[in-house]
């Protein structure tokens, strides 16, 4: 029987920015907009955490009764470890999957942004298909174009939406800029598994694309990020203080530079997050001021 601390590990506590990010960004669109609603922000966020969580209890799930998680390094992975039968970690992702659906349904009903009711479908059975059923889209290729669209384009606009009513060009560039580093947090981690992915039958992007093309594709990444927050200051300037968050992608930069594989990759994981959340939290606040 799995421990409390590995269901905690196994929910991968680093994957969480991911969920954080748009909600913040999002919120301070929402707000440059000229309307923000703090209470709206925190169901979106409640939404988004149950969505990450339910992706990756998923993800171990699929991964581990498919033997993909066989001989991996990095976060615990309750099935492939033997940690905790499927049908639990299988449970856990339902449950999650449920309660994002509530608080999806309650953001829904009281922003009355109804077209979010089919959205959210599509978000649960996106979240599912990554690595889950007969065709799983994770294993073709297309994982960081859906994190990019979910995580990125969905989450942020989505909540500028339920919140301000409409959707703004700074919370585009910004929403792409969170896209972004969403997807860069999944390629350092496809990074660190390609030759179990490979074995596997795994065909990541990272897989596809081979190492040294992989560490450059987590740089462009970036890069777009950091040009889309200086498209932001075109209308707002408060919004080039995301900028300042450049220096946190020089630790991750220099890991992959100097070739870092295996487990030497999974700090790059967390730095990469580290990195999406200060770049939201700074766009965030840059978006604030500028309605003030």
């Amino acid at each position: 029987m799995a421990t409390l601390a590995q269901w905690v590990a196994g929910a991968r506590p680093r994957t969480l920015p991911a969920a954080v990010s748009p909600v913040l960004v999002g919120t301070g669109a929402a707000y440059a907009a000229g309307h923000g609603d703090s209470g709206l922000a925190l169901l979106a966020l409640a939404v988004a955490l149950s969505l990450q969580v339910a992706v990756n209890y998923a993800n171990d799930y699929s991964d581990g009764v498919r033997g993909t998680d066989a001989a991996r390094v990095g976060p615990v992975r309750l099935v492939g470890q033997g940690l905790a039968p499927p049908w639990e970690v299988k449970l856990a992702a339902y449950v999650s999957f449920f309660l994002a659906a509530v608080f999806g349904l309650a953001l829904v009903a009281l922003s009355q942004a109804w077209v979010f009711i089919p959205i959210g479908l599509a978000c649960i059975v996106a979240a599912w298909g990554y690595t889950g059923g007969s065709r799983p889209y994770g294993y073709r290729g297309l994982g960081e174009v859906m994190v990019f669209v979910f995580f990125g384009l969905v989450a942020t606009l989505g909540t500028q939406l339920t919140q301000a009513g409409r959707v703004t060009w700074p919370g585009v560039f910004a929403a792409v800029g969170v896209g972004a580093l969403a997807s860069a947090i999944l390629v350092a981690n496809n990074l660190r598994d390609i030759p179990s992915d490979a074995v596997a039958g795994k065909h990541t992007l990272a897989v596809r694309l081979g190492d040294a093309r992989t560490r450059w594709l987590w740089g462009a990444l970036v890069g777009v990020a950091l040009l889309m927050a200086a498209a932001c200051g075109l209308w707002h300037v408060s919004a080039l203080i995301a900028l300042a968050s450049l220096p946190l992608s020089v630790p991750p930069a220099r890991a992959l530079r100097a070739g870092a594989v295996g487990r030497d990759l999974v700090p790059v994981l967390g730095a990469t997050g580290r990195l999406q959340l200060g770049y939201a939290v700074l766009l965030a606040l840059g978006l604030i001021l500028a309605a003030r």
